[in-house]
């Protein structure tokens, strides 16, 4: 049977969708309920409604939790997507004024590296609003009112529940330099790379390694392992290096500040280039929108070109 596209039945009624993209992102009907202020035998009818409407199962049942069958995974991908496409241009119906790039970022990124940008954005696009939201998770586009994100690590960031198609575009590699406080400098007399391995050593606990690579550069090894003192969030390793804990291995630009203040000091320039990177990431349904793409184009350039 052919059917034109614009046949009734190829659009079921939007509170099935939205019962629907909930239950798959919420993995159960009560969750769901909660999230859009329905009962739970409400949503369970209306995904009940929407089976039928489409003739096939969706979700494979187990006690309480549901899970998307194959059908139901790639239903859900075209679903997200075009209810996506529909809160962005209600947003700007709305409030027109309010729009812009609501952009989650890491917060040393986006505290040291692009907050201290954003006037060189504002003067070459005055109408273009950005608001930045730290968050360090990752998050389902789908779910959240997120345009882009920042990440750091490989092109890795998970599609969610929906199966939604991702762009990587990588910003710049994460170097990073050992810096120690001068106190414990002056006290520790380094003199070469081989003294550091005296300091105590302070490490991100995503990357306990960094230390070894940083000392197998000149031909040494750390005898005693990995770092025992290991912070979550390069901004915390950036005060504990300041406050003469030991030594770091920190991305420059995030302690630009603390190094020109004297608070810091880089007792060697032996620069490590980690397996990490930095990308924007934001779904390929957005690649079109108008504000993102005056965005992206201006933090590709800086990345290109001021990057530390």
């Amino acid at each position: 049977m052919v059917m034109k596209d614009d046949d009734p039945r190829l659009l079921p009624p939007l509170s099935m969708l939205r019962c629907f993209e909930a239950a798959a992102r919420e993995g159960t009907f009560s969750r769901a309920a909660e999230q859009l202020g329905l009962t739970q035998s409400g949503v369970s009818r209306q995904i009940a409604h929407l089976e039928d409407w489409l003739g096939t199962a969706l979700f494979e049942r187990h006690g309480r939790r549901v899970a998307l069958n194959p059908v139901g995974r790639a239903y859900l991908g075209e679903v997200s997507a075009a209810l996506g496409l529909i809160r962005s241009g209600t947003r700007r119906l709305i409030a027109p004024h309010d729009h812009g790039v609501t952009l989650a970022t890491l917060p040393g990124f986006g505290m040291r590296w692009l907050a201290p940008r954003l006037p060189a954005l504002s003067a070459i696009h005055p109408d273009l609003m950005v608001s930045m939201i730290a968050r360090t998770d990752l998050f389902d586009f789908a779910a959240e009112d997120f345009d882009a994100a920042i990440h750091v690590g490989p092109p890795d960031w998970p599609p969610g529940a929906s199966g939604e198609l991702l762009v990587h575009e990588r910003l710049f590699a994460e170097v990073m330099v050992p810096v120690i406080a001068p106190s414990l400098a002056a006290k520790l007399g380094l003199a070469a790379p081989r003294d550091l391995l005296d300091a105590p050593l302070l490490a991100l606990a995503a990357q306990p390694d960094a230390w070894g690579r940083w000392f197998a550069a000149d031909g040494l090894e750390l005898a005693s392992g990995p770092p025992r003192q290991r912070f979550s969030q390069f901004l915390m390793l950036a005060q504990a290096a300041v406050a003469g804990a030991g030594a770091a291995l920190l991305p420059r630009f995030l302690v630009e500040g603390e190094l020109a203040a004297g608070q810091l000091e880089m007792p060697f320039d032996r620069p490590l280039e980690g397996t990490r990177a930095y990308f924007l990431v934001h779904p390929r349904r957005k690649a079109r929108d108008p504000d993102l793409t005056r965005f992206r184009a201006w933090l590709l350039g800086e990345a290109r070109t001021g990057q530390a």
